[in-house]
């Protein structure tokens, strides 16, 4: 079976293996087939024929890397085999050897295999040596560099893949924890996005529910407040006002009970009737100017729209109305409501005491605004001491109901 790309015992990069194959060609086996030039005829064909053999052998573990005979171990085989042959026909073949030990360590499956490749194609090139020497000659090869160089290649290829394979395990080690590590810092940052995630959702709905309470019970509560003074300053002088008033109290208070029920989820959101939204906002204006005695100069379009819009508006209608009956002292309120090319308009004036915007730090200017920015829109104040307010919401047509 294929062992995959990353086989053998010492493994490397592809340009590591590329030039340790140029290595291998220019030192280990072009010096044999220039040195066989002056060699008898058969000598010089059969080096040049084995060296062929081993070249070919070894381009071909790079098209077959998982067949037996024509991949890694025949390749191996080969060359062991091949260098036996070459001291063989030469009477030396020590160089070719040296050159040729990081294919025992490249393509071998383990230590073991890598050291008893090498440990075959030294045995084969000291007795490929040794036979074309012959007994006589046997004593003086033995001492001879080609023999002695053979062996000190072997142990010195043994330590040095060894030492290798060593600092490679520690490097796959070390990569493998930093990459444990990697993975548990990403589950930490998503274990902390998670929770940013729900904070800055916690947060959102506190500053929804705050705005909604501003917009709505607490609105209502101020109406009370003032519906009740007045209505205990008028108990004796004008009776039918004070009667009116306190109907006006009761209305208020039961509207804030179900607001309050909507805000805590017992009872269902939307409960603004379908139509134009004109209408809605016309009961809002009747019940500011009958607690108010405030004039009303309105136009209000028919525009119907959706749901969200439909609240913005109102919203920022009854927001703008407190705002008149608790700052303002207006005489007169102006009130338009209209759909234009880019959306819906609301505008409400008044001829009140007016006030320095930048200066204005109310809760209910800052809601306005966020309310609208959510739904793309946007809020224009504009005011100034003596000159009275004049507060314009714009929110793009998101479709109409």
């Amino acid at each position: 079976m294929d062992e995959g790309p990353r086989y053998g015992t010492v493994t490397g990069t592809p340009v590591l293996h590329r030039w340790n194959a140029v290595l291998w060609v220019l030192c280990g086996l072009v010096p044999p087939a220039i040195a066989t030039a002056d060699d008898p005829g058969a000598t010089r064909a059969g080096v040049l024929m084995l060296l062929g053999v081993i070249s070919l052998s070894y381009a071909l573990t790079a098209l077959f890397p998982g067949q037996w005979l024509l991949g890694r171990r025949g390749h191996l085989y080969v060359l062991a085999l091949g260098l036996g042959g070459v001291s063989y026909l030469m009477g030396g073949g020590a160089a070719l050897y040296v050159f040729s030990q990081p294919h025992f360590w490249i393509y071998a499956t383990g230590p073991s295999a890598a050291i008893g490749f090498s440990g075959l194609a030294a045995g084969l090139v000291v007795a490929g040596d040794l036979l074309r020497a012959g007994p006589d000659g046997w004593a003086a090869e033995l001492t001879s560099g080609n023999v002695v160089a053979v062996p000190l290649g072997f142990a010195g290829s043994v330590l040095l893949g060894l030492a290798f394979q060593g600092l490679t395990a520690q490097s796959e080690a070390r990569a493998h924890r930093l990459a444990a590590e990697l993975a548990g810092a990403r589950r930490s940052l998503a274990r902390i996005e998670a929770k940013a995630q729900r904070e800055q959702g916690a947060t959102e709905e506190r500053e929804r529910l705050a705005r909604e309470i501003h917009d709505t019970l607490a609105q209502g509560f101020a109406s009370i407040v003032v519906l009740a003074e007045a209505a205990r300053t008028a108990l004796e002088s004008d009776p039918g006002r004070s009667a009116q008033q306190l109907r006006s109290i009761e209305q208020t208070a039961r509207e804030n009970f179900a607001e309050a029920r909507v805000l805590v989820g017992s009872a269902p959101r939307g409960g603004l009737t379908q139509g134009p939204v004109s209408l809605t906002l016309r009961r809002v204006l009747d019940r500011f100017a009958e607690d108010t005695g405030i004039t009303l100069n309105t136009e209000l379009g028919e525009v119907s729209c959706d749901q969200p819009t439909r609240i913005a508006l109102l919203r920022c209608l009854q927001e703008s109305l407190a705002n008149v009956r608790k700052h303002a002292g207006a005489s007169t309120v102006g009130v338009v409501l209209a759909r234009r090319s880019y959306g819906v308009e609301l505008e409400v004036t008044d001829d009140g005491s007016g006030f320095v915007v930048e200066e204005s730090r109310g809760f209910g200017l800052d809601g306005m605004r966020k309310r609208l920015a959510e739904l793309g829109g946007e809020l224009t104040v504009t005011s100034s001491i003596g000159d009275g307010t004049l507060v314009l919401a714009v929110i793009p047509d998101h479709g109409q109901v």
